[in-house]
């Protein structure tokens, strides 16, 4: 997945204990980014729930309030974790509650140490102004990766220090990146961003009209011009998104899930009438999800219940573990985990007299379609399943298909991508078979070549319940279990499900349990999200403007209810 922002949305919360409480309050540090410092300021309160939670200052980039998406101190550890960009902090809180001393980690580790925020007593003097220079202001250009065009946006700014940079990338919903290198030699302009692996450089014109140069990234070396940005970006359109007063009525409401001693916060959307409907509880693919599935822009699970309520048919969508208003510690739970969390929703429609108990059913996607047959094959009285890019082989098998479908994507060459999903191979093998933690980490370090701060990701990454777990789920077994009707769709372009590999071992499973009442549909010319696409490549999604396709939805609405 994409390397983004260092730090992003999404509030969770942990239980707040005695000891939580010393921490409440403010906090300042400052991490040190190559050359660049980025000042922070970290804000700890309680919930309305008792819970612990925190948001984010990073004043350098203008961003404030930025939501932490987990928080949890136990024995004087405090760490805070971005699930959806990798980052994470964890450091030590002193006997006197006054400071935390610990790493951030995003791509490489670097240290960072929080003190108490203490106001000054009177006003710092001011710093001696500092004029522009003749390249202040946002350049922005275009990347051709592979047929795909990404928007590069640099805003460069002269301060006391020398001149500063921060990036934005528009498509991948990306914005203020640091740039801890930020250098003018003459006519030659060097921006460097070692967290991303990138490098920009080029020469300005004496007009100063464009800066041509090339941009570098994971050892592709890509022609990239700057010229500055007229007026305002447009803004990325999601014409799918349903907009207020719905024909429908919407009640957002928590429900429990008994077996992990949480609480879910979800939306329920019912159609007009007097019932009762069918209904369908979605469940979100891997990472943390809101229950709109954002990301990159779109909000497929917002679009997906509002054309399926306006058919008839009741939709519950929840956060995931973590998310939002949702309780529960999305870091070590499993596929298994949130299953529980699916039960638990099926559990909570039968409650309702507007849904009709014998006509409830399951929609995931990506990770939600393992999901969904894993629950079915254990309860009988769900009425039917739609996998969405749900899997049909073990999780090794999927990463290293990613990997080469997602370089092919990419525009690199098919004897390229297969060198690449052999190593990727033989890193999964690693992982699964070798049991010695000190031995795991030396052999993947030999086998991927990165530094010690990377490999220590990586490592994390690797090792983690989710991931380990993921590696070794093989879904045959649940799917030969499954009595119910199923529909399984996945897009022809899907690069992270390919759907030549799983369709196929989908329909062998079904077929192998003897249930006769499925339909297996690979959709032309569709993504791993359905929506219409050039290549699948993953950095197509935000900048296209439809969120699923129609057929995508019309055939699952239609397929529900004569099911």
């Amino acid at each position: 997945m994409k390397q983004t922002l260092l730090f992003a949305a999404v509030v969770a919360a942990t239980t707040l204990g005695a000891q939580a409480q010393n921490i409440l309050g403010d906090w300042q540090g400052t991490l040190k980014v190559g050359a660049v410092e980025l000042h922070l300021a970290l804000h700890i309160s309680a919930g309305d729930n008792g819970a612990l939670k925190a948001s984010m200052d990073s004043v350098d980039q203008g961003a404030n309030g930025i939501p932490v998406t987990a928080i949890a101190l136990k024995d004087s550890k405090l760490t805070f974790t971005i699930d959806s960009i990798h980052g994470s902090y964890e450091g030590t809180v002193d006997a006197n509650s006054s400071s935390v001393k610990g790493t951030w980690s995003q791509g490489q580790s670097m240290p960072l140490t929080f003190t108490r925020a203490v106001k000054p007593s009177a006003p710092a003097a001011p710093a001696p102004a500092v004029g522009p220079s003749d390249i202040d202001g946002v350049w922005q250009g275009t990347l051709d990766v592979g047929g795909t065009k990404l928007r590069i946006v640099f805003h460069l700014t002269t301060t006391k220090d020398g001149l500063t940079a921060t990036l934005d990338s528009p498509d991948q919903g990306a914005t203020g990146l640091p740039v801890p290198t930020a250098k003018r030699e003459g006519s030659t302009l060097t921006l460097e961003m070692p967290a991303l692996g990138a490098k920009f450089q080029g020469t300005i014109a004496k007009d100063l009209s464009a800066i041509e140069g090339t941009f570098t990234q994971g050892g592709a070396t890509l022609p990239l011009t700057l010229k500055r940005a007229a007026g305002k970006q447009a803004e990325v359109r999601r014409p799918q998104n349903p907009v207020k007063p719905y024909p429908y009525r919407a009640e957002d409401l928590e429900y429990p899930n008994p077996s992990a001693g949480i609480r879910l916060a979800a939306t329920l959307t019912i159609p007009p009438g007097k019932g009762p409907f069918p209904a369908a509880v979605l469940i979100t693919g891997s990472g943390q999800q809101d229950r709109d599935e954002s990301l990159l822009g779109h909000k497929p699970f917002l679009v997906l219940s509002d054309y399926l309520t306006r058919k008839g048919i009741a939709v519950l969508r929840s956060d995931d573990r973590g998310a939002g208003g949702s309780g529960g510690d999305f870091a070590i739970a499993t596929t298994a985990d949130f299953a529980t969390d699916t039960e638990a929703a099926v559990a909570y429609l039968k409650t309702r007299p507007e849904v009709d108990p014998h006509r409830i059913g399951l929609i995931g996607h990506s990770e939600g379609g393992v999901i969904a047959p894993m629950v079915a094959a254990r309860n009988g009285d769900i009425a039917f399943i739609v996998m969405m890019a749900g899997t049909g082989v073990p999780g090794d098998q999927i990463v290293a298909a990613q990997v080469v479908a997602g370089a092919e994507a990419a525009g690199m060459d098919h004897e390229s991508a297969a060198k690449a999903g052999e190593q990727e191979r033989r890193v999964l093998d690693l992982v699964e078979h070798e049991t010695d933690p000190d031995a795991l980490r030396r052999k993947l370090g030999a086998e991927l070549g990165l530094p010690p701060a990377q490999l220590d990701a990586a490592y994390r990454q690797l090792t983690s319940p989710w991931y380990r777990y993921f590696l070794t789920y093989d879904p045959a077994p649940a799917l030969r279990k499954v009595t119910c009707p199923v529909l399984a769709l996945d897009g022809e372009k899907d690069t992270q499900v390919p759907a030549k590999l799983n369709l196929p071992a989908i329909r062998q499973a079904l077929e192998d349990g003897g249930n006769r009442h499925f339909e297996v549909d690979e959709l032309p010319g569709l993504n791993h999200l359905f929506q219409h696409a050039k290549t699948g490549a993953f950095s197509e999604y935000s900048q296209i403007e439809e969120t699923i396709a129609p057929e995508a939805l019309e055939k699952m609405a239609a397929w529900i209810l004569r099911t």
